[in-house]
């Protein structure tokens, strides 16, 4: 992992926030009858959520995406995002390891 662009991921609030809120489907509305199968949250919601525009989410959900934080997941013309627990929890060892006291 990357750790300088991990970092960097994580040096903006709001993204930290949707990771935060990623870790229960419950902090958004329910999915579409038509999309109760899919994996994660649709942008949309993660959108209306934040307040923000959907290129600024856009962004911030490549960014995550990029440094293994997130997965994305196409469902027709939406996309949906979950949080990857296993690249989650490699940054917060790195970062563990990196900052102990040896």
């Amino acid at each position: 992992m990357d750790m300088e662009k991990a970092v960097s991921a994580l040096n903006n609030p709001i993204r930290r926030q949707i990771l935060h809120w990623l870790k229960d489907r419950s902090n958004f509305p329910p999915a579409l009858p038509e999309h109760k199968d899919a994996e994660g949250v649709c942008v949309g919601y993660i959108q209306e959520k934040a307040g923000l525009s959907q290129s600024t989410i856009s962004a911030y959900m490549n960014a995550l995406k990029q440094v293994g934080f997130v997965e994305a997941e196409r469902h027709g013309q939406w996309t949906f995002y979950y949080r990857n627990e296993e690249k989650i929890q490699e940054f917060l060892n790195a970062m563990s390891d990196e900052l102990s006291i040896s």
